[in-house]
């Protein structure tokens, strides 16, 4: 019995993004990466929290704001703990917040490249007519969904394109758009692969 095959993607992006920032050392606008080190001030019952970047060619710093003059009483102290423990699952949150990035610094360097981890959900039928692909992202990417899609199915965004215009992939009811944008969370993709000749080949890159 034919049958729809649904698989689970996480996406996990593998560069941070990269203000790029005046650098007064370098005399001209040099990317930052992330240090994943916090800075944390407290001035009386005030507290500032920056978290440290470095400019990629002479290591100059730069802080990137996370509290300013907030009250202590207001911080959960768990909270507070992993600023000045410098916790790196903390740190990489923040240094992939792209909004607030942009919101201090204007421009931001990003990178498109990620690992994907599948998993099926449920049970594989005899013989597969549809694949369902949900997406999860970690955190935010600028990947656009075709390259995505391309890259991990090991063929050409040509090729791709071609059965989305005889609308054998959806998208969200609306391929056409959304293959040209950044992967998003919750986002699901529907493959007919029925007549597909290397089969086998597409159902196993997707994690089936």
């Amino acid at each position: 019995m034919s049958g729809t095959l649904r698989i689970h993607w996480v996406i996990v992006p593998r560069t941070q993004p990269r203000p790029l920032i005046n650098c007064n050392r370098c005399g001209t606008v040099k990317a930052y990466r992330c240090s994943e080190k916090f800075r944390v001030n407290a001035n009386g019952k005030r507290i500032d929290v920056w978290l440290i970047y470095r400019c990629i060619e002479c290591d100059n710093s730069w802080n990137f704001g996370i509290l300013e003059r907030c009250n202590r009483r207001d911080i959960e102290p768990a909270l507070l703990q992993a600023f000045e423990s410098n916790d790196p699952t903390l740190a990489r949150r923040h240094a992939f917040d792209i909004v607030a990035l942009r919101n201090r610094a204007g421009r931001v360097e990003e990178f498109s490249d990620v690992a994907v981890h599948k998993h099926r959900v449920g049970d594989k039928s005899e013989s597969v007519a549809a694949l369902e692909i949900t997406l999860a992202l970690e955190m935010p990417t600028s990947l656009r969904l075709d390259r995505l899609l391309a890259n991990e199915f090991g063929i050409s965004r040509s090729r791709l394109q071609a059965p989305e215009e005889r609308r054998l992939l959806i998208v969200d009811q609306d391929g056409a758009k959304a293959l040209r944008r950044p992967a998003r969370q919750g986002m699901t993709i529907r493959v007919d692969v029925t007549g597909e000749p290397d089969l086998e080949t597409i159902i196993s890159a997707a994690g089936g």
